[in-house]
């Protein structure tokens, strides 16, 4: 086993256009490594090509060119190997409407060859809190319930592996933070995660690693942290003793005055030190109440990559 859960390597999509249209690449030579037991984050704005990307992975969607190593084992050669290594849990809800969860959790480890001693519905029902739904039928479980029961269904044959596709879009407060819990239990435990998600806040709290994914290419690959700290960007915000007759002005320094009075001066790190900011601030005769700092978030970075694209 290497050091990476997966190893894709000059992965291409290409689908057939209908009679008349163009061919449509979807993915763009990805190549992308993921870490054994990381949480890594698979971002991108709608159309990006995460989802594909995510198929692919599952052996759902067939690639066009390239290569794919799940687990060590190679998706060409190893199907069942490298897909057994995986769970994904789909951003779309795609149950059985007349099976109970336990019985959706059995059959799924059917398909997987899960021997019967060797599963375990039940702990997985307590773990996403359906124990006491086991035996309704899942059309009766609100859409929440039906979340867990996806990512229930994502467990049943022990993946290496979990792809938590948008698992939080929509959801409520008490099932993000139920599914959070989960997850970090599961990477304490050892477990890969792979997370995509239109929350940014989100990623930069849970991820370690994050991608990039603008147009079917990986425009960035790094550390969360080492993200947060590829923008230089600060922001002052300046709360005058008094109302602000003139702006600060300076070199690198741009500023704007918010509606409740404050002063919000941006600046680059790089180019400006905060002493510059501040005494541009005292040259245009603003007293000082209060200030702060801001720095950039995920956010920043993301809107700054993908926005050039």
């Amino acid at each position: 086993m290497t050091q990476d859960a997966i190893r894709i390597e000059g992965l291409y999509k290409t689908y057939k256009g209908g009679k008349g249209q163009p061919e449509k690449q979807t993915l763009k030579g990805i190549d992308l490594s993921i870490p054994l037991g990381s949480v890594f984050g698979l971002l991108g704005p709608n159309g990006a090509g995460k989802s594909t990307l995510i198929n692919i992975l599952a052996g759902l969607v067939l690639k066009t060119s390239g290569k794919v190593s799940i687990w060590g084992f190679d998706q060409d050669a190893n199907p069942r190997q490298s897909r057994a290594s995986i769970g994904v849990m789909p951003q779309e809800l795609n149950l059985d409407p007349f099976f109970s969860p336990r019985g959706a959790l059995e059959v799924q480890a059917g398909l997987y060859g899960v021997p019967k001693s060797e599963r375990r519905s039940d702990e997985i029902l307590r773990m996403v809190g359906l124990q006491d739904k086991a035996e309704a039928y899942a059309r009766t479980l609100s859409g929440g319930m039906q979340r867990r029961l996806l990512l229930g269904k994502a467990l049943v044959h022990h993946p290496n592996i979990l792809v938590l596709d948008e698992p939080t879009a929509g959801v409520d407060i008490e099932l993000r933070q139920m599914l959070w819990t989960n997850i970090r239990k599961l990477n304490k435990q050892g477990m890969t995660i792979i997370l995509t998600t239109h929350y940014l806040e989100e990623a930069e709290e849970m991820c370690d690693e994050i991608a990039i994914i603008n147009e079917g290419e990986v425009v960035v690959r790094d550390s969360t942290k080492n993200l947060l700290g590829r923008l230089d960007a600060k922001t002052m915000v300046v709360h005058p003793d008094a109302t602000v007759a003139t702006l600060p002005q300076g070199e690198g320094i741009e500023s704007e005055l918010r509606g409740d009075g404050a002063v919000v001066l941006r600046y680059r790190v790089g180019a400006t030190s905060a002493e510059q900011v501040l005494a541009a601030v005292h040259e245009a005769g603003i007293t000082i109440r209060d200030v702060k700092t801001e720095e950039a978030d995920l956010e920043d970075v993301f809107l700054s990559l993908t926005s050039s694209k």
